[in-house]
């Protein structure tokens, strides 16, 4: 397997260009991104409102070109996720466990299961 830059999850910014990235199942966060999230939550509790009132949709205030750009980074990510994916389950496999109860836990059939991360066709 091929290592894979590790991106934050949230921001999809690579671990070369942040402080510290924190791990978690199958997910990374990184500490700008944690800071941002403290910043959010204690305006929150300072709100009138309360927590639960929606955020904007942060898309919305971006350009065409900030979308651009983010596209790769996204993908990054999603290439992380999926790799993430099949180190878990190929630890399953080790275990003896059936294409059935992986399928079941990802929502999906054990032959969509098996197509995906089985790796042969």
């Amino acid at each position: 397997m091929t290592d894979l830059q590790i991106n934050c999850s949230f921001c999809a910014k690579p671990g070369s260009a942040v402080e510290k990235i924190i791990a978690g199942p199958g997910v990374y966060i990184c500490n700008e991104c944690v800071q941002l999230c403290n910043d959010v939550l204690e305006i929150e509790r300072q709100k009138p409102d309360g927590p639960g009132t929606p955020l904007p949709v942060w898309e919305e205030s971006m350009t065409e070109d900030q979308l651009l750009e983010l596209l790769p980074r996204v993908a990054a990510v999603g290439a992380q996720i999926e790799a993430s994916l099949q180190r878990l389950i190929t630890v399953l496999r080790g275990r003896k466990v059936t294409w059935t109860r992986i399928g079941t836990a990802l929502g999906i059939t054990r032959q969509s299961a098996w197509e995906r991360f089985s790796g042969e066709e």
